[in-house]
Parts: structure tokens; C-alpha cells; sequence
């Protein structure tokens, strides 16, 4: 009997209660469009950094700052300089050295404190473009049981640190510098007092007068729906003073695994600029994957102003730099995110592909792909792979990327069978060159029963009627038998078809298909035949020859022989 203290899925009763949602009537955000790219800031040198199992060293960090200029970020968060060694002496390496491009501007994180302000102005001296980021916890649990201080205290402390910045700013030699306000946990706020903290910190740092500053209000721990996060953000943006003049942020954290929706609603809803970083590394479950968030908006027709689709080239670097390692099934940069198992899906995505190659189509819609792999460099050959859940389409798709052979559909269920099979039998998938082997193997060219030794054709253009066309005379060695016979046919397969009958052979050819394999003289030709014996057995075969006669003359052997 299920304790009375808990519910029978056992969640106690009270120690979780539903997020109060925002009482926002006239709401618009829903009937908006993302129809250009965000201001974009990178925080992977500081909040992804301070998540690492081992922070980056200084040559780490320098080679992750060069990846970042060149993917095209002109905001970068490069650390916490007044709390780390390491981050004062990189910042100090950034600019003595003179590696910061002129149209990047780096973006330090302090505290409302004097010693910290200080420091951090030292670690800034003769930086050309810099974004200072203040923050303090705003929630009621913060308040409450990490500061232990009231509504009023909580605002001197964000006042009086607008107030050591604009002080520190005058204390550096040059330099353009802009002011950033983060409320942390702004999203566990309530939403009165994030305003009011915000509108105190708006006056004291006065934007008309001192020149845009960012408000950036982050969802520091995701504790609720995407939507309700984006009514958060359109109240602020409603209600803040000097809008004109603020540039709105979101930083949002990916504890309920959905921070990209959230940055994205957060911009239908009125937000400017998006912090987050590579692949969503960052505290706990981490920030919003600005490069998942960019290529949504690719796929959307809406150019993300960041070069990141060489995804596999951006991996190496983030795995060389931070140690972490990028999922699998990780959006767009995975190793199997463009791949399919499922024979179903195979089927689609082949017929996809070929009917918009076929077509010539612009536009991009096909089944199971809703991004052009080719377009984060990406190959086709990758995206259908063949293990035991595999269909006929995707084996045949798997063969004809890596070999020409373009396998008749007849054709497709004999060659997925031993392709089946074999999967089973090892537990494992099959990689292109296995598959090729297998189909060479047990298709074509087949002489282990019935062996051409001889074939010559002789073809009689001066014949009137329709058929009767070939005269063939065939040297077979059946069962290690010599077998010499003639006769004439409307093309080769009905003249050899009768010498096989005369050597004992009863069937009837079902199908055939044939196509070059290359191009060129001396290009291969492929034939595919199938036959029926009395008993309406189905065979199957192939063949290959630069001559597409002597290719269909193979293939029906082939058949032949894996009777």
C-alpha cells in the first residue's frame, strides 16, 4: 500500500508546485517571425569554460578565441578576470599582443564589488572595444537565503555597481566601452521587482547620455515552459524604460532541455541578442546552442550571419579545446544526425533525393532531412548506413553511392535478404565497402555452376524480319561438362536462353534493366536479369562488361547459377 505521504509516482505531495504563469493578455509574440539573425555573444570562454571538467589553459583559450573570430562572432565573453588568474593574464594576452580584430568586441563579467571593478579595469587597460557585464541575484530564493537581504538592498547593490564601472571607465587610457546589466535569475524573478531593479540600474547608467547599454535577462535556471519565458521577456521590453535605447539579451540555461526554444521565443517576444555557446556547454545541462539556434534559422531561409557549416571542423576544435565530447544525435554536428537505420526511412529518403535531382528542384523538402547535409559539409554516402533494422531501399542506396550499380526494385528484396542476414549474423552495422562485396559476391559474373568458356554473336542486319536478328554459338562448361550449341534468337538473351534450354535449362526471363556504369570507350555496362523456373521460383542476377550484350549474357548465367 502506497504511503499517503506521496502520490502513487511517487512525487511527495507539495515539494513541487506549477511556475505562475505571466498574466500578459495582449500578448504578440505568437504571431511573430524570426526574420533576421540576433546580435550573437559568445560565452564559451567563461560560462563554458567555468563548466569544464579542467578550465582551459591560456593556449586553449587563445585557439578557441581564433575559432570563435573566424565562425564570425563579434561579441565574445573571454572570462571572469577579477576571479582568475588565467582569465586576467588571457585578457591581458589579448590585448598586449594585439589579437583582438577591430570589429570584435570583448565582454568581461564582474561583481558589484570595488577591489573586483578595480582589478578588472587593469585586466582591460588599452582594449579598443569592451562590454563590461554586472550582475546580482534578484530571486526570492537568493534574496532570502543566499544574501539575506530585502528588495531595497538587493537594488543598492546593482545601483552602486553601475556606479564603480562608470568610476573604472574613467580610470583606462582609451577604449569604447558599453555597459551590460544581467538581474541573475531573472527568470525565478518576480517580474515587478526584475523591472524595478532594471529600471534602476537603466537610470543610473543613463543610455541616452552614456550610449546603448545591453539588458540582458537570463534564464539562469530554466524553470519553465518556453512560452512563459517568452511572456517574461515581452513584458520587460514593454515595460522598461529608454527602450529605444537598451538592447535586450537573453541568456538562457537548458535545465528543462529547452533553451534554444526559449532564446527563440524570447526573440519573437522583443529580445535583440542571444548569449550562449558552442554545442550548449555551460553550467549543470547547460546554455543555449548557438550553433543549433544559427542553423534552425538557416534551414528557415534566414541568413544567421555566423559561419558555422563546416560542423565537423567546428567539433574538432571544440572537442581538442575543452575536452567534452558532442552526442551523436547532437542536432546538425552529430555523427548520426543525417544518417538513417530504418528501412522506411531509407526508402524515403532515397526517393527523396533522387526525385529532386531528377526534377532539378530549388527548394529543399525532403522526407527525413530537414537540412541539405552537403550544406554543413556533409556527404550523402553518409546518410543511409545498413544494420539489422535496415529496408531493400537502403541497401540498394548504400550500393549505388558506393559502386554505380543502380539496382532494378525486382532486384532490391533478393539483395536486402543476404544484406539482412548478414547484419543479423554479426550484430553490427555494415560499412559501403562490405556491402559492395557482398553484392559482388553473391550477384555477379557468377560461373561457379555454368561457365561461359566461349560466346560468339553474330548479329544479321540484312535479316526482314523482326526477330531472328542473332545467330549464337555458345562453348559452356556446365558441371565441369563442355557444351558446344547454336541458335538464333531476337537478340542475344532469346538466342541464348535457347541454347540453355537445349543444355536443359527451363526458365523464362521476367525482367531486365541494364545501364553504364562509367563513361567513356571502354565504360562497363550493368545488366540485371531475372528468371522464373516451372515451380515460379525467382532468381536474380548481374552482370558486367564493357560489351552490354556479353553483360546480359553474364547476368542471365548469374541467375543461372544462384538458382
Amino acid at each position: 500500500m502506497t504511503n499517503s505521504k506521496y502520490h502513487q509516482n511517487n512525487i511527495v505531495d507539495g515539494k513541487y508546485k506549477p511556475f505562475t504563469p505571466v498574466k500578459l493578455t495582449s500578448r504578440t509574440w505568437p504571431d511573430k517571425q524570426i526574420k533576421t539573425a540576433p546580435v550573437w555573444c559568445s560565452v564559451d570562454l567563461r560560462d563554458g569554460n567555468q563548466a569544464l571538467y579542467n578550465p582551459m589553459s591560456i593556449e586553449q583559450k587563445l585557439a578557441f578565441f581564433e575559432a570563435l573570430v573566424k565562425i564570425g562572432f563579434t561579441e565574445i565573453e573571454i572570462g571572469f578576470p577579477a576571479a582568475s588568474q588565467t582569465d586576467f593574464d588571457f585578457a591581458r594576452k589579448l590585448i598586449d599582443d594585439g589579437l583582438i580584430p577591430d570589429n570584435v568586441t570583448i565582454q568581461v563579467l564582474v561583481q558589484a564589488r570595488e577591489e573586483l571593478v578595480a582589478r578588472t579595469f587593469k585586466a582591460l587597460d588599452g582594449a579598443k572595444n569592451v562590454i563590461v557585464h554586472l550582475y546580482n541575484s534578484t530571486s526570492p530564493a537568493q534574496r532570502r537565503d543566499v544574501f539575506r537581504m530585502e528588495k531595497n538592498e538587493i537594488v543598492d547593490i546593482a545601483v552602486r555597481g553601475v556606479e564603480m564601472i562608470q568610476k573604472g571607465i574613467k580610470t583606462v587610457k582609451t577604449g569604447h566601452y558599453r555597459f551590460e546589466y544581467s538581474p541573475e535569475s531573472f527568470s525565478g524573478t518576480e517580474l515587478p521587482f526584475a523591472l524595478e531593479i532594471s529600471n534602476a540600474v537603466i537610470r543610473a547608467w543613463s543610455p541616452k547620455e552614456q550610449g546603448d547599454m545591453i539588458l540582458n535577462l537570463p534564464a539562469t535556471v530554466e524553470v519553465s515552459t518556453p512560452n512563459i519565458y517568452a511572456d517574461q521577456i515581452e513584458w520587460m521590453c514593454t515595460n522598461i524604460e529608454q527602450r529605444e535605447n537598451v538592447i535586450v539579451s537573453v541568456h538562457a540555461h537548458n535545465d528543462r532541455g529547452c533553451a534554444v526554444a526559449a532564446s527563440e521565443l524570447a526573440l519573437l517576444a522583443g529580445a535583440d541578442r542571444v548569449e550562449g555557446t558552442l554545442f550548449g556547454n555551460g553550467e549543470r545541462t547547460g546554455n543555449t546552442d548557438l550553433l543549433t539556434m544559427a542553423l534552425n534559422m538557416y534551414t528557415q531561409g534566414i541568413n544567421p550571419g555566423l559561419d558555422i557549416y563546416d560542423v565537423d571542423k567546428i567539433k574538432r576544435i571544440y572537442i581538442r579545446e575543452t575536452g567534452m565530447k558532442v552526442h551523436p544525435r547532437h542536432p546538425y554536428a552529430g555523427e548520426l544526425v543525417y544518417t538513417a537505420f530504418s528501412g522506411s526511412h531509407q526508402d524515403a529518403i532515397s526517393k527523396g533525393l533522387k526525385a529532386r535531382r531528377k526534377e532539378g528542384r530549388v527548394h529543399w523538402n525532403v522526407p527525413y532531412l530537414p537540412i541539405d547535409p552537403i550544406d554543413v559539409k556533409r556527404s550523402y554516402e553518409a546518410v543511409v548506413r545498413i544494420n539489422s533494422q535496415s529496408g531493400k531501399g537502403g541497401a540498394a542506396y548504400v550500393l549505388e553511392a558506393q559502386t554505380g550499380f543502380e539496382l532494378p526494385r525486382v532486384m532490391q528484396p533478393a539483395f536486402s535478404s543476404i544484406v539482412q542476414e548478414r547484419a543479423d549474423s554479426t550484430g553490427v552495422e555494415l560499412d559501403p565497402v562490405e556491402i559492395a562485396k557482398l553484392f559482388n559476391d553473391e550477384f555477379v559474373n557468377r560461373t561457379d555452376r555454368i561457365k561461359i568458356v566461349n560466346l560468339q554473336v553474330n548479329r544479321d542486319l540484312n535479316s526482314t524480319t523482326a526477330d531472328n536478328r542473332t545467330n549464337v554459338t555458345a562453348q559452356l562448361l556446365v558441371d565441369g561438362e563442355e557444351i558446344s550449341k547454336s541458335a538464333r534468337g531476337d537478340g542475344i538473351l532469346d538466342a541464348l536462353s535457347q541454347v540453355l534450354s537445349s543444355a536443359g535449362f527451363e526458365f523464362k526471363v521476367t525482367s531486365f534493366d541494364e545501364h553504364a556504369l562509367e563513361s567513356g570507350a571502354n565504360a562497363r555496362a550493368a545488366a540485371y536479369i531475372g528468371i522464373e523456373d516451372q515451380n515460379g521460383n525467382i532468381s536474380m542476377g548481374a552482370g558486367v562488361d564493357t560489351d552490354i550484350a556479353i553483360a546480359s549474357a553474364r547476368a542471365l548465367l548469374s541467375a543461372l547459377n544462384r538458382r
